[in-house]
C-alpha cells in the first residue's frame, strides 16, 4: 500500500508538471513541484536503503526459535518498528549438508519438511509482513498447521507446488549457504544479526538494538521512545535460551561412528 501511495503521488506531480511547463506564468510553481518530485522520489528510495537489516537464522521445531518468532519478532509488526526494519528469515539453523547435498536436520525429517515449507512461503510472499505471519502460525502449532494456517492465510497451492518440486531443495541449499557462510559463524539458534553484527546476549533486547542502529533521516518509531527500552539490559542477568550448533554436530558425528 505504501509503495502504491508513493507511485500514485509521483504520477499526480508529473501530470501537474506537464500541464504547467507550457505556461510561463507558472514557472515558479513548476520549479517548486520539480523539487518536490525529486525529494519525494529520493525519500522513497533512501527510506528503503536506510532500513536496519535484521536477520534471523533459525530452524523449525526449535522451541527457542519458536518463542523468538512468536513473542519477539511480533513486536516489529505490532508496532511501528517495521517502518525502519528490513526483516529477513533464514530457515536452516543447525542443519547439516553432506557432500552429496543431503540435508540432515537437528529435529529430524519433520524439521526439514517445515524448513522447506517456510522457505517456500518466503518465496511465495516476499514481503516479510506477509510471510512472517504464516511462519509464526506454523511455529505456534506445528501439528495442525496445515488446516489452520492455509485456511487463515491461503497460498496452499503455490507453497505445496514449491515444496514438492526441486525448488524447495534449491531454496534450502541457498539458505544453508547463507547460514554456513556467516562470519563470525553462528554458534546457536536463534541467531540474530543487526546490520550483519551478531547480537549474542542482546536477543531479548533486539528492539533497542534496531532503534540504536537506525541512521536514517526519518523520525524514530514511537516504540523506540518506549519507557521499557530505557531500562538497561545490563542490570539483569539473562540466561540464553538457545540450541547450540556444536552439540548437534557432535551428536551427528557419534551416530556415524
Amino acid at each position: 500500500a505504501t509503495q502504491f501511495k508513493h507511485f500514485f503521488g509521483i504520477n499526480i506531480i508529473q501530470r501537474m508538471l506537464f500541464t504547467m511547463a507550457s505556461s510561463s506564468s507558472h514557472r515558479l510553481v513548476f520549479f517548486c513541484l520539480a523539487c518536490l518530485l525529486f525529494t519525494f522520489s529520493y525519500n522513497f528510495v533512501a527510506g528503503e536503503s536506510d532500513k536496519v537489516k535484521l536477520n534471523l537464522y533459525y530452524e523449525s521445531l526449535c522451541p527457542y526459535c519458536q518463542s523468538f518468532i512468536a513473542d519477539g519478532l511480533v513486536k516489529i509488526f505490532d508496532s511501528d518498528l517495521h517502518t525502519i526494519t528490513d526483516l529477513k528469515l533464514v530457515p536452516f539453523g543447525n542443519a547439516h549438508v553432506s557432500d552429496k547435498l543431503t540435508v540432515t536436520c537437528q529435529h529430524g525429517e519433520e524439521e526439514c519438511k517445515l524448513n522447506a515449507i517456510e522457505a517456500c512461503a518466503i518465496r511465495t510472499w516476499p514481503d516479510p509482513n506477509v510471510h512472517y505471519w504464516f511462519i509464526r502460525c506454523i511455529e505456534n502449532d506445528t501439528t495442525n498447521w496445515e488446516s489452520s494456517c492455509f485456511t487463515k492465510y491461503g497460498g496452499k497451492k503455490a507453497i505445496k507446488d514449491c515444496y514438492t518440486s526441486d525448488l524447495s531443495k534449491t531454496l534450502i541449499l541457498g539458505y544453508a549457504n547463507q547460514t554456513l557462510s556467516l562470519k563470525p559463524k553462528h554458534i546457536y539458534v536463534p541467531w540474530v544479526t543487526v546490520n550483519g553484527k551478531p547480537q549474542y546476549q542482546h536477543l531479548d533486547d533486539f528492539v533497542a538494538q534496531v532503534c540504536k542502529a537506525y541512521k536514517g533521516k526519518a523520525s524514530l518509531p514511537k516504540i523506540c521512545h518506549s519507557s521499557a527500552l530505557s531500562k538497561s539490559p545490563q542490570s539483569k542477568v539473562v540466561k540464553l535460551q538457545v540450541s547450540y550448533a556444536e552439540e548437534v554436530f557432535n551428536h551427528q558425528a557419534k551416530n556415524l561412528n
